[in-house]
């Protein structure tokens, strides 16, 4: 690993699980050189505290209200204008079409491919490490994170891991760039829905569309490196 560019991976989820409701569901990392992590959680924290708000407050897509919408638009913003954080997406769009049966798999089999097809478009194939990180869900995550970082490594004939060196699972409230992650994240899942029923999230979401370029309902080009959309429609 000597010599190589290491990039953590912050990973989240939005309505993965199986029998949950809700047909669309979001998968999304944000990636950054481990170089420059330090600095940009500190710019993150110092959002916090010009908005009055304590170190402690956990950045949240379900705790945007009024009266902090500020503070969520600058928190965008931020990410926009910093040049070392990039985000992607797979918008899954319906997952009452899913038939596993025909595809002989299970729900956790479709899991991994998801995640997958999400962050193998961010690896680099020579000179790059990553760290992936996700947001703890239940108590199967550490079985999960094992299988997950099996997953990558076998597709990407890293059978010594050095290029995915670490699969983790974390609390969100611990590390201030994956709870930027939820919010993106979060903001896909409500403009995917259709929903209004806050209009601060409507407002977060418009702000969204206007410095990203995109209208949030659709994939971007494959190439998009700063904000990419990958829409994923379950086959018929």
């Amino acid at each position: 690993m000597e010599g190589m560019i290491i990039y953590n991976i912050y990973c989240d989820e939005s309505c993965h699980l199986e029998k949950d409701n809700q047909k669309v569901m979001v998968l999304g990392a944000i990636w950054c050189p481990i170089s420059r992590v330090k600095e940009i959680s500190k710019n993150l924290k110092n959002i916090k505290k010009t908005h009055k708000l304590s170190d402690n407050f956990e950045l949240k897509w379900t705790k945007i209200s009024p009266s902090r919408i500020n503070y969520y638009l600058d928190v965008v913003k931020y990410f926009f204008y910093e040049k070392d954080l990039y985000f992607r997406a797979i918008v899954v769009t319906d997952k009452t079409k899913l038939d596993h049966k025909k595809f002989q798999q299970d729900h956790d089999t479709w899991y991994y491919k998801m995640f997958s097809l999400l962050l193998n478009a961010i690896f680099e194939p020579r000179g790059f490490s990553y760290r992936i990180y996700l947001d703890i869900k239940d108590t199967q995550s550490s079985k999960k994170i094992k299988k997950l970082h099996q997953v990558l490594c076998n597709k990407n004939y890293d059978f010594s891991k050095d290029i995915i060196s670490r699969v983790q699972a974390v609390r969100s409230n611990e590390i201030e760039i994956l709870q930027v992650t939820d919010l993106l994240i979060g903001a896909l899942s409500y403009a995917n829905r259709l929903l209004c029923t806050s209009q601060a999230k409507l407002e977060l979401i418009k702000k969204i569309q206007e410095l990203s370029g995109y209208s949030l309902r659709a994939s971007t080009l494959l190439k998009e490196n700063k904000f990419n959309l990958f829409f994923w429609t379950p086959k018929e």
